[in-house]
């Protein structure tokens, strides 16, 4: 008799949910093994009802002389979580409207995940206002993108050790679903962002927001936004 493998893998991401955390994990990294082995997607095995993919913006905004950075984040953040980074723009205005294109419980997680590294950077991004509060606003801007250009890579660098990481063990890779890949080819591919901050980075900063990038935990914000 063949075996239901879904089925299988559907019971352990039940088992996934326990309080019982040592349990919990076991379950997860078995059925994770087991998705890989049989080339399943966790959407396949859960019983889930379809979803739409939706376009959606985050309450964060940006322009290329204020939070430039924030641009490359969200991209980073979509392609790690199964979506499209999203930047739009009203006519004749500067300000880009930050989002992405997913199923809805992804770009939901996306913009979670999104806000709160935003939100992790603006903390950092206020001390060095403050540290150098006597030098000219250019000077200060410089160095607060230099800290969230830094922080981009460095968790960037994050995501592709861990995917490194799961390949090696269960040959696992996110891959962005073709629902989203083709509403994302329809809406055409952006036209290039880059500030002048990129082209002032100040070394102490930017590895100081690398560092920070690649300690990021979304597991923390994941966990507190259930």
């Amino acid at each position: 008799m063949a075996v239901d493998y879904k089925d299988k893998i559907r019971k352990l991401l039940a088992l996934a949910e326990s309080p019982n955390e040592a349990e919990a994990q076991a379950a997860l990294l078995k059925a994770r093994q087991l998705m890989a082995e049989h080339k399943l997607t966790e959407r396949e095995c859960r019983e889930v009802e379809p979803q739409n993919v939706v376009r959606q913006h985050s309450e964060v905004t940006c322009s290329k002389r204020r939070d430039p950075w924030c641009v490359p984040l969200s991209a980073i953040i979509g392609e790690n979580y199964c979506c499209k980074g999203l930047r739009t723009h009203r006519p004749k205005s500067q300000t880009q409207m930050v989002g992405f294109i997913g199923f809805e419980d992804d770009v939901r997680m996306c913009i979670d995940i999104f806000e709160y590294a935003v939100d992790c950077v603006h903390s950092e991004i206020r001390r060095i206002k403050e540290r150098y509060a006597q030098y000219d606003a250019d000077y200060i801007r410089c160095r607060c993108d230099s800290f969230g250009y830094g922080f981009v890579a460095g968790l960037s660098a994050a995501f592709d050790a861990q995917t490194a990481e799961n390949k090696q063990e269960w040959g696992l890779v996110l891959v962005t679903p073709k629902e989203v890949q083709d509403v994302a080819d329809k809406i055409g591919k952006p036209k290039a962002f880059r500030s002048r901050s990129q082209d002032s980075i100040f070394g102490n900063e930017y590895a100081s927001g690398y560092k920070s990038g690649q300690e990021f935990q979304t597991q923390k914000r994941i966990a507190a936004g259930e």
